[in-house]
């Protein structure tokens, strides 16, 4: 059975709300101003659910980060970074070039690469983003992951000066507790 993640189930409870009392309104008074404000309870409860759905990522532990699909881990580190004061743009899912965010902040940009993932993050991940550089035209580069990294990787990395953020510097960056 295909299982919804919060997000959905947020977006469809309030719109599906903002469209029941949109009518129960219409019904009761008719006209433009009940569209108006069907629309703009509508505004306001996709709002509501966009702070939801930050707030429920960043008090996330790493037992449920850990079961997190690769898209929702990258919804998780959007929500982080932002909450530290970068503008965040998702890559396509596919043709990404190597990165799957681009943080912005004072003029420099930064790609990212993230990794949910249950083992050591190996040497790709880590050519895939220093070769996202160029094409994002960044400044510099990283691989998140929830987990560790192989030593080829962070070999790779120190030549290539890429960043990487293993469980225990997200843990520090991002105050989780278990």
């Amino acid at each position: 059975m295909y299982r919804f993640d919060l997000e959905l189930w947020i977006w469809l409870l309030c719109s599906g709300f903002a469209l029941y009392k949109g009518y129960q309104y219409y019904l009761a008074r008719e006209g433009t101003g009940a569209v108006g404000c069907a629309l703009a309870a509508s505004c306001a409860l996709v709002f509501l659910a966009g702070r939801i759905r930050s707030l429920y990522y960043l008090q996330l532990s790493f037992k449920k980060i850990d079961r997190m699909s690769g898209a929702a881990f990258e919804r998780y580190l959007s929500q982080q970074f932002r909450r530290m004061g970068y503008r965040v743009r998702f890559t396509e899912a596919s043709h990404d070039y190597g990165a799957d965010l681009v943080l912005k902040k004072r003029g420099e940009k930064i790609v990212v690469q993230a990794k949910r993932y249950d083992k050591n993050v190996g040497l790709a991940a880590v050519q895939e983003v220093v070769g996202s550089v160029a094409y994002y035209e960044a400044d510099r580069a990283m691989v998140v992951t929830n987990s560790g990294f192989t030593k080829s990787a962070r070999y790779l990395a120190r030549q290539n000066e890429v960043e990487l953020w293993d469980r225990e510097e997200i843990r520090k960056r991002f105050h989780i507790k278990d």
